[in-house]
């Protein structure tokens, strides 16, 4: 006689799909992966994209035909507003800490809750804790606060405490760190080799994390042997998620990084992956293709008792307690440092990120030139041409005689697996920037220097919309 898993013991509750919008239909192509994942009994799920009002149409109805509280997740390293069309963006966190002032993190981190909150999302998976080590790091970059492991802590703790304090689950993520990989886990498992006492180092922002009450923690596709000799990726290793809970005392929710990836996948189907991350001391597991084998195969693990059912029950006691978590009411909200993320984006472009001064005078109608690193891969990027629509056609003339100024987009993307121009871009960069009266860098810092050019540059930090907005603003100000 086959026994009944009572729906609270459901180990489906451990698994988190992923609904994607699409341009035309929004959630309306996922209509078939919400009845199944509904029908197994998913503990919820990650959202991308949308608008604000889809994305509440989306979670209230998940809510109701579910029939149960959901951990509703989403990626909001940039404010709500980089998944949700409508709500507010930041600029990405190394550029909140050159303001050096922690009040704008944690305020960032307390709108970008209430925002998330308001259209149904509980779960926010930011902040960053990891370094920004390594220049050829191809995915880390300007997500992360910064390189200096005490300056990123205080930094991780404003960001916690401000979404978890206006309503919203806070997500510590890579753990170990990403920093110091220089590959992509996307496409591949990375090796850190880097020495133990380094790494002690990256562990620092997750140990001010963890002291500040953070709800979860997310795990890094990478391996580390210095840490852990097996060669498996923090996501399926015993040894480094046994030491998040004994040494570091974590008892929050441990969420793996999508199992769609390659870092977690090398040598094993996705099934088997998503269940040696919860026997390794996993509790969630984030964006599999097939839930319903995921499901079978931990359902497989447990009666062969390959998987022990205590092992099972304390990743469900960890999940319907912050459960419990994100659904409570929300708190009022609270004022920041600044009126509004367009006020700190100028802020930004203000405070002195001219490089290569002294700053230019400009000529109209401006000769607007765009250099786009990002075009490619499986996600288009965000529109290039906010700053022209911003500007307006009175101030662009391409042949009008005037200043010419290259706007230079540079972003860290999954498929890239690389930091740096790509060949295409230098050889455009090598074509457009000798000619420039300005350039406006929406990338990293230190991408600067690859400029082939000595005209000033100014950093814009990333293409998303505020930030293009607040440099045609910029650029109309140097105009009179």
């Amino acid at each position: 006689m086959t026994s009944v898993i009572p729906e609270s013991s459901n180990p489906a509750r451990l698994i988190m799909p992923a609904l994607r919008s699409d341009a035309l239909s929004g959630f309306a192509h996922e209509a078939g992966r919400i009845a199944d994942t509904l029908e197994i009994g998913v503990g919820g799920y990650i959202i991308f994209g949308g608008t604000a009002e889809s994305v509440r149409r989306l979670t209230a109805d998940l809510l109701r035909r579910a029939g149960r509280p959901l951990l509703l997740a989403s990626d909001l390293e940039r404010g709500a507003g980089q998944q949700v069309s409508g709500l507010t963006e930041f600029p990405p966190p190394m550029a909140l800490a050159s303001l050096n002032d922690p009040a704008v993190v944690r305020w960032a981190g307390s709108v970008t809750a209430q925002e998330a909150r308001a259209v149904g999302i509980n779960w926010v998976f930011a902040p960053v804790a990891d370094l920004d080590l390594l220049p050829e790091n191809p995915i880390v970059q300007t997500r992360a606060f910064g390189a200096d492991p005490n300056e990123v802590a205080t930094y991780v703790r404003q960001w916690i405490e401000g979404c978890q304090t206006a309503g919203a689950l806070a997500c510590a993520k890579h753990y170990p760190g990403h920093g110091r990989t220089s590959v992509d886990s996307h496409v591949t498992l990375p090796v850190v080799d880097a020495p133990a006492a380094d790494l002690e180092t990256d562990h620092v922002p997750f140990t001010v994390a963890i002291q500040s009450g953070v709800a979860s923690i997310m795990t890094a596709h990478v391996a580390y042997p210095t840490l852990d000799s097996s060669g498996l990726p923090a996501t399926l290793s015993r040894t480094l998620l046994g030491r998040l809970r004994g040494a570091a005392r974590f008892d929050g929710l441990v969420v793996t990084d999508a199992l769609i990836m390659d870092g977690a996948l090398v040598g094993r189907r996705e099934s088997d992956a998503a269940v040696e991350a919860v026997q390794a001391g996993a509790d969630l597991l984030l964006y599999p293709n097939d839930s319903r084998r995921v499901k079978e195969a931990l359902e497989a693990a447990l009666s062969s008792s390959a998987l022990p059912r205590e092992r099972i029950q304390e990743s469900l006691r960890r999940y319907y307690r912050a459960l419990a978590a994100a659904t409570a009411p929300t708190p009022p909200v609270t004022r920041g440092p600044y009126e509004s993320a367009d006020a700190l984006a100028d802020a930004l472009l203000k405070q002195g990120m001219m490089m290569r001064r002294p700053v230019p005078e400009l000529t109209g109608p401006l000769d607007l030139v765009v250099v786009d690193d990002d075009i490619g891969g499986p996600y288009p990027p965000g529109p290039s041409d906010y700053v022209h629509r911003a500007l307006g056609s009175d101030l662009i003339g391409r042949y009008g005689g005037g200043s010419r100024v290259l706007l230079v987009f540079a972003e860290p993307r999954a498929w890239k697996g690389r930091s740096g121009f790509g060949p295409a871009t230098k050889e455009a960069l090598a074509h457009h920037a000798a000619g420039a009266d300005l350039i406006v860098l929406f990338g990293h810092p230190r991408l600067a220097a690859e400029l082939p050019s000595s005209a000033p540059v100014l950093l814009a930090w990333h293409r998303q919309k505020l930030m293009q907005e607040a440099a045609a603003r910029w650029l109309r100000r140097r105009l009179g």
